[in-house]
């Protein structure tokens, strides 16, 4: 067989998939990468799926950034428009020092919308872990007729759902100056990088290091240390604003679905039920997972927003 054979065949091989491999719903071919200007600011966000379908917008958390989404895109890419966008301060995005961004809630919240106006985002599912809940319920009282629908993970909305752990932290919120030290020693420290990521779990070992090491190198950047403070003082007006979130979704009665890591450090089960008080139709998944449960629950996450956005959209999942 001569050379010029031999490649054909292999090309063909290469273009033709067997049948396990076409049953499969990853799509990494259609993911992309993207950095716009908003409010003067570089806004990275990740984008995946046919613009024309129906749109998921996925919101993270802390200390991560729309990275931590990546395992998830491509298996929802099929069938979804997904963009993760990073705040300003994580991940891709402008981090100014807190001297020039003024960074809170509020703020975070007001760029994310700038990003969708500019995409022309009007009609999407609030995916919305950590962090990204003080955003996205922010975002959905500012925008209401643009929400179809939430998925919350490992996203609190009722004091019921804060650990222990938070009576530490809102020592910082009662006193700041004496306490900033031991919050910037805990936010820059390798071990408590390590520790939001596998809590609890009994399966330490099905987590990637990278996910910390990775984390722990963005936190260790210039400012980031004082940007993360500012922003977490701002915490506090998110556990203020917790009635509020409540009295919308009790009014609203958006389609949800939570998906909760057991294993979180930070944020109790009691916070997963306590969704069902507001919303009784809620639907709830308690996770053999962590705070950030696409770490070990990816499949498992992936399937249960296919069957609730299939049942939403009037299709199989």
């Amino acid at each position: 067989m001569n050379v010029p054979t031999m490649l054909a065949i292999s090309i063909a091989a290469c273009m033709s998939l067997p049948a396990s491999a076409q049953d499969l719903h990853s799509s990494r071919r259609s993911i992309s990468y993207h950095t716009v200007e908003i409010q003067g600011l570089n806004i990275f966000y990740r984008e995946a799926g046919p613009a024309d379908a129906p749109t998921l917008l996925l919101l993270h958390g802390f200390p991560s950034s729309s990275r931590m989404w990546e395992p998830l895109l491509p298996l929802l890419a099929d069938k979804y428009h997904l963009i993760a966008p990073d705040y300003p301060g994580f991940g891709n995005s402008s981090a100014p020092p807190p001297s020039g961004f003024n960074y809170t809630f509020d703020n975070l919240a007001g760029v994310i919308e700038g990003l969708t106006t500019k995409l022309g985002l009007t009609d999407y599912v609030l995916v919305m872990q950590d962090y990204g809940g003080p955003v996205g319920f922010r975002m959905a009282l500012s925008y209401p007729e643009r929400v179809r629908a939430i998925v919350i993970q490992n996203a609190v909305s009722h004091e019921q759902g804060l650990s222990v752990l938070w009576n530490a932290r809102k020592k910082y919120w009662a006193d700041p100056a004496a306490e900033i030290d031991a919050l910037k020693a805990n936010f820059t420290s390798l071990d408590a990088t390590r520790l939001r990521h596998i809590g609890t779990s009994p399966h330490p070992e099905r987590y990637d290091p990278d996910s910390w090491t990775d984390e722990f190198a963005f936190l260790s950047r210039p400012d980031q240390a004082d940007i993360q403070t500012t922003l977490f003082l701002d915490y506090r007006t998110n556990v203020a604003s917790y009635p509020k979130w409540q009295k919308w979704l009790r009014e609203t009665q958006p389609p949800m679905l939570v998906l909760w890591g057991q294993y979180d450090p930070s944020f109790t089960v009691a916070g997963a039920n306590a969704y069902r008080n507001d919303v009784p139709g809620a639907e709830i998944h308690i996770l053999d997972a962590g705070h950030f449960a696409l770490d070990e629950a990816t499949d498992e996450i992936a399937a249960h927003i296919r069957e609730f956005l299939g049942r939403l959209d009037g299709h199989k999942g």
